[in-house]
């Protein structure tokens, strides 16, 4: 029986088999929610990047997708259901991002930070 692979080691490795303008994009977010939310941890949802609540077997809480997954011209950066980010009757699921500027992985941390927070 083969040994089962780290949940991290693969998201690093889904990662690192991303195309070039998505493996920009996906390295830094990784960076960005591990660094926000350490207490989340990585594992792959549907063979994409996501970050669980209580372990890798956990309740995903984010996750992104590479544009060429979808073929689409914009990295998804989204929540679950998991996530309380309600915000009235209306409230966003999910991004569009081209790139993970200084502005952007704050707003990320911040989003990332209000999820987990929304879940305690």
């Amino acid at each position: 029986m083969a040994a089962k692979k780290d949940p991290t080691a693969e998201v690093l490795d889904t990662i690192a088999a991303m195309t070039e303008r998505d493996r920009a994009v996906a390295e830094r977010l990784h960076e960005v929610i591990t660094t926000a939310a350490p207490e989340l941890s990585p594992r792959l949802w549907y063979k994409q990047p996501a970050y669980a609540l209580g372990g890798p077997k956990g309740k995903v809480l984010c996750f992104f997708r590479g544009a060429d997954v979808d073929g689409e011209r914009y990295l998804s950066f989204g929540f679950s259901g998991e996530a309380r980010l309600d915000d009235g009757g209306l409230w966003p699921t999910a991004y569009a991002v081209t790139e993970v500027t200084d502005a952007v992985a704050e707003r990320i941390a911040g989003l990332v930070q209000d999820a987990v927070s929304g879940t305690r």
